[in-house]
């Protein structure tokens, strides 16, 4: 079996009264592409945020490459990267001042930095605007400018909050095959989602949470056993959910 890269152990996450994530217990392994799936409110985001120590457990722990996020945090954002589902750019910036500075804050040497950006700048397309500044920005010019920040010191863990929000169909293509290559190269990615097609597509395993449970993991055809359909994800997904709404 394959390395694990993130390891959640007894997780549980409590706001108030109410449990946001109740009892979480997964392995991911490297190279492994792990999708959650969920209705508004499923605690997804939350759980993506637990494993990238911007949230701390109620219970239990949460490990990246064996560091413990809460007791080992630079130790374990070394080796992270992290693309929320609204990301923060500071916009007085231009999209290359702006990854030169993600670039320094992870050490990048800086022979090494110019030819990383302009790997990045190539592949998404953005020769046209990489020097203007952030300000003036669509969303989907933002979202390439942040997946290229995320990936410009070579993480060996990626988390990633809603991937496809505002790209055109062809961005979203070059952010699933960007994903797809860097995991057969050793990176492990973890993604929440509401888009069923990406994790058709891209997914290793896929896990389906609801009110803070994982009630399922496993890779399609897994979870189409579980569930006794043979259909498409998305009838899978509904029977899952709607058996434990029931």
């Amino acid at each position: 079996m394959n390395e694990v890269m993130i390891k959640i152990k007894n997780v549980s996450k409590k706001f108030g009264d109410l449990w946001a994530i109740k009892d979480l217990n997964l392995d991911i392994h490297k190279s492994e592409i792990f999708v959650f799936l969920g209705p508004n409110g499923a605690g997804k985001t939350t759980t993506l945020k637990l494993l990238t120590g911007l949230l701390k457990p109620t219970v239990g722990k949460i490990e990246i490459a064996g560091y413990n996020i809460q007791t080992h945090p630079v130790d374990a954002k070394k080796l992270l990267a992290y693309i929320p589902d609204e990301p923060y750019l500071y916009e007085k910036l231009t999209g290359r001042e702006f990854l030169n500075f993600v670039s320094a804050l992870y050490g990048i040497p800086k022979s090494q930095t110019e030819d990383r950006i302009q790997e990045f700048v190539e592949y998404f397309e953005m020769n046209s605007y990489i020097d203007d500044l952030i300000q003036g920005y669509s969303h989907g010019m933002k979202q390439r400018l942040v997946f290229s920040a995320a990936f410009i010191h070579d993480p060996q863990v990626i988390v990633i909050d809603e991937p496809l929000v505002g790209l055109d169909p062809a961005s979203a293509r070059k952010v699933k095959q960007l994903l797809k290559t860097k995991s057969q190269q050793g990176l492990t990615v973890c993604v929440s989602t509401h888009t069923l097609s990406f994790a058709e597509e891209i997914a290793t395993r896929i896990g389906i949470i609801d009110k803070g449970l994982l009630l399922a993991v496993g890779n399609l055809k897994e979870l189409k056993t579980k569930s006794g359909i043979e259909g498409r994800l998305e009838e899978v997904f509904l029977k899952i959910t709607r058996e434990q709404n029931a």
